[in-house]
């Protein structure tokens, strides 16, 4: 199943990493997340990026059973970066 993230619901940190110089979205890109504990980061699709956002507020939120959820869901889409920024 495939996710649509309407661009108009991202954060605006995320829409300018997606901009090129002109501030042209560019649509097939990947958003760089870091770690807080680690500092190390991996590039993500906008998709991961939607869902490596939701864990960290149900985490933040102490809400771990959709926390849970979430972390296998990506563990699934990305298992190199789930490594380095949820594991």
């Amino acid at each position: 199943m495939t996710t649509n993230i309407a661009w108009w619901n991202l954060p605006i940190e995320e829409l300018e990493q997606m901009a090129d110089d002109k501030g042209n979205i560019k649509l097939n890109t990947k958003i760089k997340a870091t770690n807080p504990y680690s500092g190390q980061s991996a590039m993500l699709t906008p998709e991961e990026h939607k869902l490596y956002i939701e864990i960290k507020t149900a985490e933040f939120d102490q809400d771990y059973n959709t926390m849970q959820k979430k972390l296998s869901k990506f563990s699934r889409l990305n298992a190199s970066a789930y490594m380095v920024l949820l594991d």
